[in-house]
């Protein structure tokens, strides 16, 4: 059950994250984050309300980290997508996403295999190779990318292992509370880096869209995380990169460069090592 709730965690990152990107190439990205997240602490506190639980203190200090971690993830994966390339972006998000929760797991007491360990070795090369391009103009605009992924990465794999310590007695609440925490931090960290975070226009709205999916992601992973060990939940979720490149690839018509393709392929084998492992 744990790897069924952590794969579909991955299929509504996927489709949660290449919504927000398609509306973060139109407008603001930091105010498609705070729509997002807002819409996504909605959905989360209506379904609290339904879901019994006896939360401690300390599972909302856990809260308010897995907030501000997922406000940082949310924020720079928007602005990767925006102004670089969802190929790149998300590829790199994930091994980062990926390696916290291992890494937490790890010192927790899980003891991953020489496998999972050698999943850890081959994503170093394939980030690098996934930030290689064909062309000056494009290199500029994919190390943009590899900056904003490496920081959505270590966002999401803070957010990650910290609801991996949130047990089930506590319920949902400790979730809707990260989830609504996060709105400020994508605003404190707008403001920090001068840019707009007010939601202005039509097209921003459609970020509500992403308010669902992200909701049901972080609930299903949380769940994962509860009902399995941290490590295999934390790496199964990151596999949500595939489903953004896939749908950037059909619908966005993305093209990977061969150096860039071997990258995401050893991104790919890094993840599934961690995961098989």
């Amino acid at each position: 059950m744990a790897i069924l709730l952590a794969l579909g965690s991955t299929l509504a990152y996927g489709l949660s994250d290449f919504v927000g990107g398609f509306v973060s190439r139109r407008t603001s990205a930091w105010s498609v984050a705070v729509v997002a997240q807002l819409s996504a602490t909605a959905c989360t506190c209506v379904i609290a309300m339904f879901v019994s639980g006896s939360p401690r203190w300390e599972d909302f200090a856990w809260a308010i980290l897995a907030g501000a971690a997922s406000g940082v993830g949310s924020g720079f994966l928007y602005r990767g997508f925006a102004s670089g390339r969802m190929s790149v972006v998300a590829p790199v998000s994930g091994v980062g996403a990926a390696l916290v929760p291992a890494l937490v797991g790890t010192l927790g007491g899980e003891r991953p295999s020489v496998v999972v360990w050698l999943g850890v070795l081959v994503a170093f090369p394939g980030i690098w190779l996934v930030s290689m391009s064909s062309t000056s103009m494009d290199r500029v605009a994919v190390s943009a990318g590899v900056v904003d992924g490496v920081l959505a990465g270590l966002g999401f794999g803070v957010l990650f292992a910290t609801l991996g310590q949130v047990p089930e007695q506590a319920g949902l609440w400790p979730l809707a509370a990260a989830q609504s925490l996060s709105v400020p931090t994508v605003i404190v960290l707008a403001v920090l880096l001068g840019t707009s975070w007010l939601p202005r226009g039509a097209t921003v709205w459609w970020a509500l869209l992403a308010g669902p999916l992200g909701a049901t992601a972080t609930g299903a992973f949380l769940l994962a995380s509860q009902s399995g060990y941290l490590t295999i939940a934390g790496v199964l979720a990151s596999l949500y990169p595939a489903i953004t490149v896939l749908l950037a690839a059909a619908v966005l018509h993305e093209r990977i460069h061969r150096s860039q393709g071997l990258g995401l392929l050893l991104c790919a084998i890094a993840v599934g090592l961690v995961a098989g492992g």
